[in-house]
């Protein structure tokens, strides 16, 4: 969600704050602004609604330029108040204190009462101004900066990642985070703040990660790091190894685009090194990897939007082919109820960013239910909040994903779910040498399946054309290809605002085919599997309702074809692994061709945040 870049430097800090943002707008937002002390010691700011580039034109219309070696800045998706000027960041509390926050204060309404009976006067709607006049008020009582931002962050209830500048310690910036990202860039012209370790690649790829809790001392020369309880700590310092075209287009026209493009080098990355004779290495999920996954008796996964759609997918296969019981939950849902967890449970969390907060609350809570469970996290970013909350790690190796829709993160997590259940199924003697070789010949054929079936381009294209006057499409599939299915339905309305749904084919009779008539189009997918004969009845029922239907089949599905049916030949002879994640290709293009053709900002849709770090 909302994004902050700062910093203290040996030049005008203005240029490199404004490229943050730019590298920041994926993440979502509806507003941004920057503040920067002058050399006189005085806040010039700015502040617009709208894209980065409005801001931009802010500060280019202005006569008196915003100039100065220290600043912050912010883009920000609204929670309290609506997107307006006057509640965009930074916030200001009597010309003393400055603030970026990126969070929710849960008990801001207190904390607003009381000050303003101390004669603070509030200028926005948001929850974030209190933490302004909270720390001005508290620079009375202390000698510096940072010791009236930790009294401050002590009566603050929520999750926050903070950058504050004060104009009476002009050297400096402090930066402090507690359920929300926050990294500290270190180089030789400065050192920097950032939610997003993007926004910074242009300066540096030396890179701190702040612990929950921490508040770090930002100068030119210096960072200084205390940990939650007040203790002197040293975080150490990691090198990115994202390389800087992996944040450009290149030649394509949208980061959805390349990134559909993308995935055959993302699977081929995420498979190295984590195969050897065709047999997965089950220490590349940790060192401890192989006696956890032994002694485990049932398996949780957690997970929220496309990270759940593949938790789903995840469960068939691990029931079916590791034989070991499996449940998959929305991350939102499953904190708030009182789940029941078992002794040698693995808990695993599925996140791209490693960020999503109710995922993360919702391993912590699992830990507080039953501290004897073991947890994994497959990620595609390391150094995030769930890899450090978690016993085991797994690395995607997807590379960075700036468009919000996820694609490549979406497949690299079904190639890192399947070799997770061969690793256990293996150790548990389910899966056989036999077995686990089939598996891993799949895997290493996906890159080439999937670029065969990029080659459909041209076809999903034109098919494009028919959703053009269109308000609702529903998508069928059965086994696995329900959450492919859920997977494509959530593409489609995410960047072309057409709503809809995903049911199970068998369900049709249960609700579903009241809607359908012609102007409710149909997508089936249907591979060559036990399913396969249910799945043509049930079309067979959709099409003697009168919908457009569109079929994408295994080659030896043999869909026959139908007035109003087009049916679409994917790929030939898939597995049950192989499968689920080469059609999911398909609804990929599709969804961004309609999108596309109906002009909507497909790598920052309406409303959406790439990284969700609040509830």
């Amino acid at each position: 969600m909302c994004g902050i870049v700062g910093g203290v430097t040996n030049s005008n800090i203005t240029p490199l704050l404004l490229e943050g943002l730019n590298r920041l707008e994926y993440r979502g937002y509806d507003s941004s602004g920057l503040i920067v002390l002058s050399e006189k010691n005085t806040f010039n700011r700015a502040r617009s609604v709208g894209k980065v580039k409005n801001l931009e034109k802010n500060l280019n219309e202005r006569s008196n330029k915003i100039k100065g070696n220290i600043g912050i800045a912010h883009t920000r998706w609204a929670t309290h108040g609506k997107p307006s000027n006057l509640n965009a960041h930074p916030h200001i509390s009597k010309n003393s204190v400055s603030v970026v926050h990126n969070g929710i204060i849960e008990n801001y309404v207190a904390l607003k009462n009381d000050q303003k009976k101390l004669g603070y006067e509030f200028k926005s709607e948001t929850d974030t101004e209190v933490i302004a006049h909270a720390i001005d008020y508290a620079i009375k009582s202390s000698k510096t900066l940072i010791e009236s931002v930790q009294k401050v962050v002590k009566s603050l209830e929520g999750s926050y990642g903070l950058g504050i500048m004060s104009s009476k310690f002009p050297d400096q910036i402090i930066a402090t985070r507690k359920g929300s990202p926050l990294v500290l860039g270190v180089s030789s012209n400065g050192n920097y703040i950032a939610s997003d370790q993007m926004a910074l690649l242009s300066e540096t790829k030396k890179f701190i990660f702040l612990e929950e809790g921490d508040v770090a001392e930002i100068k030119l020369d210096k960072i200084t790091i205390f940990d939650l309880d007040g203790n002197l700590v040293d975080r150490p310092v990691i090198k990115s190894m994202i390389k800087a075209g992996q944040v450009d287009k290149g030649i394509y026209d949208h980061f959805m685009q390349k990134e559909i493009f993308e995935q055959p080098q993302a699977i081929r990355d995420t498979l190295e090194s984590r195969i050897t004779n065709d047999s997965v290495i089950t220490s590349s999920f940790g060192y401890k990897a192989d006696e956890i996954f032994k002694n485990i008796k049932q398996i949780q996964i957690v997970a929220c939007g496309t990270s759940y759609n593949a938790g789903i997918v995840a469960k068939y296969w691990i029931e079916d082919i590791a034989k070991i019981p499996c449940n998959t939950e929305i991350a939102s849902e499953y904190r708030y109820r009182r789940p029941i967890l078992l002794d040698d449970t693995l808990f695993v969390t599925l996140s791209q960013s490693g960020e999503t907060a109710d995922t993360i609350e919702a391993l912590k809570a699992a830990q507080k239910i039953n501290n004897s469970i073991k947890s994994l996290c497959i990620s595609n970013t390391p150094e995030s909040s769930l890899t450090r909350l978690s016993d085991l790690t797994f690395l995607t190796h997807a590379g960075p994903e700036i468009g919000v829709a996820s694609t490549k993160a979406f497949t690299t997590q079904l190639v890192s779910l399947a070799l997770m259940l061969c690793s256990i199924g293996k150790l548990r003697n389910k899966i056989d040498r036999t077995q686990e070789k089939e598996i891993v010949d799949g895997l290493k054929k996906l890159p080439g399946l999937i670029n065969e079936t990029l080659h459909q381009e041209n076809q999903i294209k034109i098919l494009a054309n028919s959703f053009l006057d269109k308000n609702s499409t529903l998508f069928l599939g059965r086994g696995t290809m329900h959450a492919i299915a859920m997977e494509g339905a959530l593409k489609l309305k995410e960047i072309s605002y057409i709503h809809a749904e995903a049911y199970p084919a068998g369900e049709l009779k249960h609700g579903p085919l009241a809607l359908i008539d012609k102007n409710m189009p149909v997508i089936a997918i249907a591979p060559n599997d036990e399913l396969l004969e249910k799945l043509k009845s049930n079309l067979q029922e959709v099409k003697s309702r009168g919908s457009k239907m569109i079929v994408f089949e295994d080659e030896n599905s043999k869909v026959q074809s139908m007035d109003s049916m087009q049916v679409i030949p994917v790929t030939s002879n898939l597995g049950r692994i192989t499968a689920p994640i080469i059609f999911t290709i398909p609804l990929q293009l599709l969804s961004y061709h309609v999108a596309l053709l109906k002009n909507t900002d497909i790598d920052k849709p309406r409303n959406l945040a790439k990284s969700v770090t609040v509830e």
